[in-house]
């Protein structure tokens, strides 16, 4: 038999151990270390051997997550010790060496400590993840009530600048009349890439210029551009719609997005009389996240991998100064520096925002491709000249509520808070920043949260 030392340190009235070692058929009564209220402990004698154990801690069932979780054939989170032979009796825990090993003063409340998932439980984690976005269906995320806008390839470019802005979206299908189907998406980024080449031509940006194209023939120079880039003389095939069915899982829609670098996808259906496909409404990141969020919201406890730190996994883009081991590196700007720079970093870093800074590294304000749209807020666009508008200035004359479109966290959050917060349509991303100094140290975005889930 061997000596081992079973510890609850975080507090409660009366304290159980229960688990495999009797059959989980006895609750043995845990004892209050002299000298340290919170601290429960019980040594039992145990074969060498594989136990699953959990704690009764004032009637309610409780894991130490300091320890090894798995979870157990009906699906609860249990803690896990392996006995060895070797295993010897630990010397007794005093008071004073306990507040020390717990980083609190002696009376100060205690936080649950977090603690490191074994490689397997992450999988099983993410596989129960993909499993729920397997088994919903597009379907899921449609709304009760609510408007689909579609804007006709015929129309000017001003038109659909305009309502962009006017109804708050940063994505808009294109309708094709002579073809009686959508043929593509109206993007923020189509209207960077648009003033970035007219400002190329003209300094001063006028609404005559602008409003003389329309949406088709802007696509057309788009397509011509991408020819001339790619150096071949050969035709090239225009890139089919990408789109998906009602009835489509939810983790194929995700991965669409995904693998196409797109913000959103429309969802579809086929007319009962074969005719022009339906447009039932714009599926994105958000919405399916929040659909996530929405399902396991009561199951936390069984999901300790969404209560890790955000500091802790490998998601999202860091600052060097971090120590974070990724393939990006934290790209910041600063408020005095030209709009053009910002509008270039965007497309060229294929990033959709990019954190503004003061001199000191704090978060000023975030500049979204998003923003480019609020340019057409009293006809903003025909006054820039993108080389001599510095970023702040180009914020003030979109006249944008910074917070609506992103928030900040720390490294300390929770995994699931910052789900939380990037379920909300209006966000996109989240600023992690210092919490005493406001030093932004990375950011995390939604396309970063389904790459570490799905891919």
């Amino acid at each position: 038999m061997v000596h081992k030392v079973f510890t609850w340190r975080y507090g409660g009235g009366r304290v159980f151990l229960c688990g495999s070692f009797n059959g989980w058929t006895e609750r043995i009564q845990m004892i209050n270390v002299e000298g340290c209220a919170t601290v429960f402990q019980r040594i039992l004698d145990l074969q060498p051997g594989y136990y699953q154990y959990k704690y009764l801690v004032d009637d309610v069932w409780q894991v130490d997550e300091e320890q090894h979780c798995v979870r157990d054939g009906f699906g609860m989170i249990n803690n896990v010790a392996y006995v060895e032979e070797t295993e010897i009796l630990c010397p007794s825990f005093s008071a004073q060496s306990l507040h020390q090993n717990q980083g609190t003063p002696s009376g100060g409340s205690l936080h649950k400590p977090v603690f490191q998932l074994p490689i397997n439980e992450i999988d099983v984690l993410r596989y129960r993840l993909s499993l729920h976005l397997s088994s919903s269906t597009a379907y899921d995320l449609m709304p009760d009530s609510g408007k689909v806008i579609a804007l006709d390839v015929g129309a000017a470019v001003k038109q659909a600048f305009h309502l962009m802005y006017e109804e708050g979206v940063a994505v808009l299908p294109l309708w094709d009349e002579q073809n009686t189907k959508i043929v593509g998406m109206l993007t923020a980024s189509d209207f960077i890439s648009i003033l970035l080449q007219l400002d190329r031509n003209r300094a001063i940006l006028t609404d005559e210029e602008i409003e003389e194209h329309t949406i088709s023939a802007w696509k057309d120079i788009k397509f011509r551009h991408h020819r001339e880039v790619s150096g071949t003389s050969q035709p090239l095939c225009r890139t089919a719609l990408i789109q998906a069915g009602p009835d489509e899982s939810l983790k194929d829609v995700a991965l669409r997005i995904l693998h196409n670098k797109i913000s959103a996808v429309p969802i579809l259906s086929s007319s009962e009389d074969g005719s022009c496909p339906n447009l039932l409404f714009i599926a994105c990141l958000s919405g399916i996240l929040k659909h996530i969020c929405r399902h396991f919201r009561r199951h936390l406890e069984f999901l300790p991998l969404l209560q890790q730190p955000v500091g802790n996994l490998p998601l999202g883009t860091w600052a060097r100064e971090i120590g974070k081991s990724g393939d990006r590196l934290l790209l910041t700007l600063r408020a005095s520096e030209p709009l053009s720079s910002a509008l270039n970093l965007l497309i060229q870093a294929c990033v959709s925002s990019v954190p503004i800074v003061d001199d000191n590294g704090i978060l000023v304000d975030v500049y979204c491709r998003s923003d480019i749209t609020s340019l057409a807020n009293s006809n903003g666009y025909t006054r820039i000249q993108l080389d001599q508008t510095i970023i702040s200035q180009a914020l003030e004359i979109a006249d944008v509520t910074s917070q609506s479109r992103y928030q900040t966290c720390t490294r300390f959050d929770s995994l699931y808070r910052v789900m939380e917060l990037l379920s909300d349509q209006a966000v996109r991303r989240v600023i992690v920043i210092e919490a005493s100094s406001r030093q932004v140290e990375g950011i995390i975005t939604l396309r970063d949260i389904f790459s570490y889930f799905l891919t």
